[in-house]
């Protein structure tokens, strides 16, 4: 039986074994972390309405029709407004107790209404006030909107974190860095509280008075950078 010489044999040996230190993590030196970050206020350009009716009594399913009849006639209403969205929310049948013992039913449904027309939004719900009630009425950013804002500012984080790292690079003596981890984060602050409001006992309610406001975005990068070396 033929045999490899045995020069040939220990460099097949070391070939399989791989270069030495092939498992150990590899340490990087120079290596800095930096973030920038850049925010703008954006206008609101969509109006978000949420009304309802509630109903309570001794009979669930007579409770159930007329919530439904109120929901329904909010919702053609609605319909007939061009360009108002319009969403059926939660429907709730809950027991109500009173000194631990069952008294009736109460039965809830919502509905959704969305529009960029503000004054064609804000007369619908004084219409709606009559047969509904109002939950909440609050503005916010249209996807689209937002969309084109948080390119933008996408653009300036990066810029700037890129005059920041060549800022520190040309600090400490070196001839620049490269990219080795970079994130960007997009954020919006949190949309003005909901405005809260009572129906007045079937009386006709002016429409609210209505002021879009701003959010601010904002969009943060943060990541690694590597410095070349110096002269």
């Amino acid at each position: 039986m033929s045999r490899l010489p045995v020069r040939l044999a220990f460099a097949a040996l070391l070939a399989l074994a791989g270069p030495a230190g092939a498992g150990e993590q590899e340490t990087h030196y120079d290596r800095i972390s930096l973030s920038a970050s850049a925010s703008d206020d954006v206008e609101n350009d969509l109006l978000v309405a949420v009304l309802f009716e509630q109903r309570e009594g001794q009979d669930p399913a007579s409770l159930a029709a007329q919530v439904n009849r109120a929901i329904a006639a909010g919702a053609e209403r609605a319909k007939r407004v061009p360009g108002v969205k319009v969403q059926t929310l939660d429907y709730r049948t809950t027991p109500v107790y009173r000194k631990e013992v069952l008294s009736g039913w109460r039965v809830r449904q919502s509905i959704r209404l969305e529009s960029p027309d503000t004054a064609a939004l804000s007369r619908l719900i004084g219409d709606l006030q009559s047969s509904l009630q109002v939950q909440s009425i609050d503005y916010r950013i249209s996807e689209e909107r937002r969309a084109r804002a948080e390119d933008g500012l996408v653009k300036e984080a990066l810029a700037a974190f890129g005059h920041r790292a060549n800022l520190v690079a040309a600090a400490l003596g070196r001839q620049g860095y490269r990219l080795v981890t970079l994130n960007v984060v997009t954020q919006g602050r949190p949309p003005i509280q909901p405005m809260r409001m009572r129906l007045m006992a079937a009386q006709a309610v002016p429409p609210p008075a209505l002021e879009p406001g701003t959010q601010q975005l904002e969009v943060s990068v943060n990541g690694t950078i590597e410095l070349k070396p110096g002269e």
